[in-house]
């Protein structure tokens, strides 16, 4: 028989290293394994690493770029540029400028219809300056039959050639790469000499815009808190079954159109509608003293704060149902009142549930675009409409890049404030 305190020593190759049964050195072996491993875990997260990349990583960057992009000036007027170099921007540009603008616009025109940089370039300068598309597409019809001096040729095609304003814009984007669609997105132009100042009063819109987007949206988180949390609470204490039947009337929304619901809405709050209705019939106001629900900021609080109510009470009471129901017995029976109980016991162990919401709603509010556009009215639109106008109808996509762009920091700055002071490990969505 064996001797029982006999060990069993694996196979070594002749380097004193281990083997596994097929003769291959263990380290070996297990470095395989391992890269084997990687790779396949790699293959799994393949398409959703794909996924993130193409249709989120990839749009941001575009727009990013977008804001800052600026080649059509450059593009178009070589010789020009080249030209406005020296110039000091005080007076029209010498002759020598002209006579570069027309070969540059000659040779342009030369080209394949595809291939023309003059209709971008009056696109772009119409940005900075109106009419200045016009002045580029007049002068282009004629401008192979202008002879010397081409400085009063190019002022007889359109008066803008006499405008020193455009010239120095000309000079001022003849640059790969420009800041005018930020410096426009802060309500801020160029003076005579090149400094930023701001805009008149008249012209400032979107930073009130802004402000306005971040003020109702932090109003529509209140809202959403105020009605969403008494809703948790009693969706946390009922039995299963009857919250089971609470809850489809939480999700119900999702199960309907968004257009639906917005258009709901616009029946109830207008003028002549439900709403007002009713409070004339019972007698609590007068034909002549109907509320102004809609088409302002007050249709756009209430409409949102429906539709994203579901955001606020899923969290809220994912978190509820885990608090055990013997903290608030423990602590009545150590004298604390229910008031009490519920604000030193309960309350700070939904925390987590209340940031979770908050940010949810938030972050989902600040960038809603369909229901202010329909029921905001002027005073209710908020900076994603008006990101959508220059995209849809003014064509200006530098300025709504800039704009998009200005958003996402503000976004992202607004969430490294709350994980600074709240802490963005204290969310808690179940």
């Amino acid at each position: 028989m064996a001797d029982a305190t006999m060990q069993y020593s694996p196979d070594t190759d002749s380097r004193g290293r281990l083997l596994t049964s097929d003769g291959t050195p263990l380290r070996r072996a297990l470095e395989r394994a391992n890269r084997r491993r990687k790779l396949t875990a790699l293959a799994l997260v393949a398409p959703l690493l794909f996924f993130i990349l193409t249709f989120f990583a990839f749009p941001i960057a575009q727009m990013m770029w977008r804001s800052v992009d600026n080649p059509q000036v450059v593009n178009a007027l070589p010789r020009t540029l080249e030209v406005l170099r020296d110039w000091d921007g005080r007076d029209l540009p010498p002759e020598e400028a002209y006579a570069a603008l027309h070969a540059d616009m000659v040779a342009d025109l030369q080209l394949d219809r595809r291939e023309r940089n003059i209709g971008p370039l009056g696109i772009r300068l119409n940005y900075e300056l109106s009419a200045a598309r016009s002045a580029i597409s007049r002068t282009t019809r004629n401008v192979e039959d202008f002879e010397a001096p081409y400085s009063e040729a190019f002022m007889n095609a359109h008066r803008l050639w006499g405008d020193v304003e455009l010239w120095r814009i000309i000079k001022r984007e003849g640059r790969p790469l420009t800041l005018s669609y930020y410096v426009a997105a802060l309500d801020r132009e160029y003076d005579e000499d090149g400094n930023i100042v701001k805009r008149p009063d008249n012209r400032q819109i979107y930073v009130n815009l802004f402000g306005r987007t971040l003020a109702l949206s932090l109003a529509i988180t209140a809202m959403t808190f105020l009605l969403g949390f008494p809703i948790a609470y009693y969706l946390s204490i009922l039995p299963m079954r009857y919250a089971n039947l609470l809850m489809i009337a939480v999700l119900l929304p999702f199960w309907t159109s968004l257009l639906v619901r917005t258009s709901a809405w616009i029946v109830l709050l207008q003028q002549q509608g439900v709403i007002n209705n009713a409070l004339v019939g019972i007698g609590l106001i007068n034909d002549d003293g109907r509320f102004s629900l809609i088409y302002n900021q007050t249709g756009t609080i209430i409409a949102m704060t429906h539709i994203l109510l579901p955001f606020m009470v899923l969290p809220l009471y994912s978190v509820m149902r885990t608090i055990p129901p013997s903290y608030m017995r423990a602590a009545k029976s150590l004298g604390a009142t229910p008031s009490t109980a519920f604000r030193r016991v309960y309350f700070p162990q939904t925390l987590p549930g209340i940031g979770a919401g908050g940010v949810l709603v938030f972050i989902i509010s600040i960038g809603y675009y369909i229901t202010p556009a329909l029921v905001g009215g002027q005073s209710g639109r908020m900076i994603s409409n008006e990101i959508a106008r220059h995209i849809q109808q003014s064509l200006n996509w530098g300025l709504a890049a800039a704009l998009g762009s200005m958003l996402l920091v503000g976004v992202l700055v607004l969430y490294w404030l709350y994980n600074r002071l709240v802490g963005a490990d204290s969310l808690k969505f179940g």
